[in-house]
C-alpha cells in the first residue's frame, strides 16, 4: 500500500483533524503492523510546499527528516513512466493536484503490487484499479 501525503502532512502538523489517526497509523507502519508500506519521494516535495507558508526552512529540514527516516517506510522514486501516468490520470479523472495524480501513478506501478493506497482523500476512488483504504478502516 502506499500512503498518501494527508496522513504524513497531519502527523507533523500541530493540530489537524487527522492528527490522532495520522499518529495510530504512522507508528503501526514504525512498529512493524503494517506491511509493505510504500510512499513516494515526491510526499517531501508536496510537504515542503504545504509548510513553506508557515514555517521556517530550518523547521521545514527537521520536518521533511523525520519522515525520510520513519522506520519501516520504504520511498519510492518516480520516474519517467509514472509522470507520464500521472499526467494521463489528471486530464482522465480530473485530478486537480499533480501531487495526487502522481501517487495515484505510483499506487498503480508495478512497485506496489497491490496497487491500494492509504488516503482520506476521495479523489482516488475515481481512478479505475486503484484501492483507496481509508485510514480509519485499518486493521491496526
Amino acid at each position: 500500500m502506499l500512503l498518501e501525503s494527508d496522513l504524513l502532512i497531519a502527523y507533523l502538523k500541530k493540530e489537524d483533524w487527522l492528527k490522532p489517526l495520522a499518529k495510530k497509523v504512522i507508528g503501526a507502519v514504525q512498529e512493524g503492523k503494517l506491511k509493505n508500506i510504500y510512499s513516494s519521494t515526491e510526499v517531501l516535495h508536496e510537504m515542503y510546499y504545504v509548510f513553506a507558508e508557515f514555517a521556517t526552512l530550518e523547521t521545514i529540514l527537521v520536518d521533511l527528516a523525520k519522515v525520510a527516516t520513519l522506520t519501516n517506510l520504504s520511498f519510492l522514486e518516480p520516474g519517467t513512466e509514472v509522470y507520464l501516468s500521472a499526467v494521463h490520470l489528471a486530464k482522465s479523472y480530473r485530478i486537480s493536484s499533480i501531487f495526487d495524480a502522481i501517487y495515484a501513478a505510483a499506487a498503480l506501478s508495478r512497485q506496489v503490487p497491490d496497487h491500494a493506497i492509504i488516503s482520506t482523500d476521495e479523489v482516488f476512488d475515481r481512478v479505475p484499479g486503484l484501492q483507496r483504504v481509508h485510514p480509519g478502516n485499518l486493521k491496526l
